[in-house]
């Protein structure tokens, strides 16, 4: 059976602090077993970690049954810090390059830049990844995280297949303008941080202590006086749920998906549990829309989705 959730890698290379090599190789094989097929990473994962991850985990037969996405172009030093990023041609025949050897694959499904590079004109990067269509190493030429733009200037280079975008209940800036223009011009949305890493997993707490490395220690939404604030719409969001009989995760995923069927919710599952309880189907109905709306109202969370220096890169707040 096609499930229509997909699994995002990232945490399984060490963004939320370490992680399990043999669950996260077992959680994949949950997923594809599942019938999850589309799998999304990106090479700056864990520095090439995470590609190496997905090649080990995928068994006989698994590629033919799964979509690779993978974001490319973000540069990063040897102590992880961020470079910005480089699409310039002969850099993206570069990362390309290395990403089908760590993969141990011929092709990419959907390749696509992970932010929109300034010194670039998209239409050069855009032209670039059609020629890379027309050679057979990409199949789908996806974006992520740009306005709409941009969108349109990319897709009157090569049809785009896909934008990958934050959207979730706390984050809902997609709707005011990018996804009417996808939906304009036929392009679809993989959602990641459908549960805004962790704050509408219905398990986070305000005084949790993160493990080193966890990049949410800086994230402005985890902030002492914003993450207390946040929980209270969860714990609004947990009576909806508990009357409907599901989990908080549940129902912040069923409302992303009921959003469309354009949008593909991507869960980022480091565990065979917290995978099995994404892949819940969860029918909402329109009195239950109302009262998830009530409980969690667009722009109320506190704190941006990223640190303000990142969020100048981001096509949509």
């Amino acid at each position: 059976m096609k499930s229509n959730i997909g699994l995002g890698a990232m945490g399984m290379s060490g963004i939320y602090g370490p992680s399990d090599r043999a669950e996260s190789i077992a959680t994949i094989h949950a997923a594809v077993d599942a019938g999850v097929t589309l799998i999304d990473t990106g090479d700056f994962y864990g520095m090439g970690h995470n590609e190496l991850l997905i090649r080990d985990a995928l068994r006989p037969g698994d590629r033919d049954k799964v979509k690779l996405s993978v974001k490319f172009g973000a540069l990063r030093g040897p102590d992880n810090a961020w470079g910005g990023m480089d699409t310039r041609p002969a850099a993206i025949r570069n990362f390309l390059g290395y990403t089908l050897v760590r993969l141990g694959v011929d092709h990419i499904d959907v390749y696509r830049p992970a932010r929109l590079d300034p010194a670039v004109p998209v239409e050069e990067t855009i032209g670039a990844l059609s020629d890379l269509v027309k050679e057979g190493y990409i199949r789908e030429i996806g974006l992520s995280e740009v306005g709409s733009d941009v969108i349109r200037r990319a897709h009157a280079v090569h049809p785009i297949a896909d934008l990958q975008i934050e959207y979730s209940l706390l984050s809902r800036g997609v709707e005011d303008d990018v996804l009417p223009t996808l939906r304009d011009l036929g392009i679809g949305m993989t959602a990641y941080g459908v549960l805004s890493r962790g704050l509408l997993s219905g398990h986070w707490r305000a005084d949790r202590a993160m493990a080193p490395g966890d990049f949410r220690a800086h994230g402005p939404r985890f902030a002492p006086g914003n993450v207390r604030h946040n929980l209270d719409l969860v714990e609004a969001l947990r009576k909806v749920a508990d009357a409907r009989g599901v989990t908080v995760a549940q129902l912040a995923i069923g409302w992303v998906a009921a959003q469309g069927a354009d949008i593909v919710p991507l869960v980022g599952a480091r565990t065979r549990e917290r995978l099995a309880e994404a892949l819940t189907p969860v029918e909402l109905t329109a009195g239950d829309l109302a009262a998830i709306e009530a409980a969690v109202p667009a722009d109320s969370a506190l704190g941006s989705r990223y640190p303000e220096p990142m969020m100048a890169h981001l096509g949509s707040r």
